[in-house]
């Protein structure tokens, strides 16, 4: 077993939040943030345990990019 690192992107929506895993295209929800979080690591993991190989190495070899910008707004 070996430990990896993600990026969680947690927001709220309507009475809870949604968490999700940009880089592996994965998503949860909970009603606190911490749920959120707690789902999506339990979803990634079952996703590590499911999928095969081929889904792996297509979702992990995918760049994902969080990157900060600016709009003008009116």
């Amino acid at each position: 077993m070996r430990t990896v690192h993600f990026t969680a992107l947690i927001h709220e929506e309507g009475e809870g939040y949604v968490a999700l895993c940009p880089g592996l295209d994965i998503a949860s929800e909970g009603h606190t943030i911490e749920e959120a979080r707690l789902m999506l690591k339990e979803a990634v993991e079952l996703f590590f345990e499911n999928a095969g190989e081929e889904e792996i190495g297509r979702r992990m070899g995918a760049h994902c990019y969080i990157v900060p910008m600016e709009c003008d707004i009116a």
